[in-house]
């Protein structure tokens, strides 16, 4: 029958939840409303089992995508996983919110850049190809003004994301004909993008206790940032 997997993400407002039985999805909900996860996750992720018959002890691993994006998300959905993980002794799998959007353009013959805003005028940004029926990473996933990352871009792109929109108009300046966006529905991250990859590393051992599993910010929280700024001005104060 295949693993029964629960996958959450809430890298971004468009919060979703899928579950899968091997490379089956059984179901997904996803969401864009002004609710937080915070006051929805739970009650989704109990609807979807519930609709699908399926108890909490029979999911056989927790999936979540860790990351980049939305640093309050990515808190929430990390800890419900790290919480339904203990609670059910199962392992869980942590995966990049920008492969798994990725995911989301199959097959196309050039290269796929998604991206998602981070605000203050930059973008997270991960360029993949596809090759074997998956999204391989071509280059680290960074945090980057648009300008900069459209500068090294290749000739002909696809991108997909959140930020592709919010930057469309000046992506298509710079790149011209050589710009391709995926449509709009796709745009959003789903779930069952997520459980694709979940699936692979669980079957490929790649799986991490509960208390490993953390969230991946790529950039410093403004918490950080302060206390690094404070930090360095009492050591040049003193």
């Amino acid at each position: 029958m295949g693993e029964t997997v629960l996958t959450i993400d809430t890298s971004s407002s468009a919060g979703s939840v899928a579950l899968s039985r091997g490379e089956t999805l059984m179901g997904e909900i996803l969401l864009n409303v002004a609710s937080t996860h915070s006051d929805r996750l739970l009650v989704v992720v109990r609807q979807l089992l519930s609709d699908a018959g399926v108890e909490i002890g029979g999911i056989d691993a927790f999936g979540v995508v860790i990351g980049p994006g939305s640093f309050t998300g990515l808190r929430v959905g990390v800890a419900t996983v790290k919480g339904l993980a203990m609670a059910t002794g199962k392992p869980a799998v942590g995966v990049s919110s920008l492969r798994a959007l990725a995911m989301q353009a199959p097959f196309v013959p050039y290269p796929v850049c998604a991206l998602l805003d981070a605000r203050k005028k930059e973008v997270y940004a991960g360029l993949f190809r596809w090759e074997q029926g998956r999204a391989l990473p071509v280059d680290r996933e960074r945090v980057v003004s648009p300008e900069n990352l459209l500068a090294a871009m290749p000739d002909e792109v696809l991108f997909i994301g959140g930020g592709s929109q919010i930057y469309r108009s000046l992506i298509v300046r710079r790149l011209g004909r050589g710009a391709h966006f995926a449509p709009w529905p796709l745009h959003p991250l789903r779930a069952s993008s997520a459980s694709a990859l979940v699936l692979d590393e669980l079957r490929q051992g790649n799986t991490v206790s509960p208390v490993a599993l953390n969230p991946v910010y790529i950039r410093a929280s403004e918490a950080e940032i302060l206390w690094a700024r404070k930090a360095f001005e009492g050591l040049v104060g003193g």
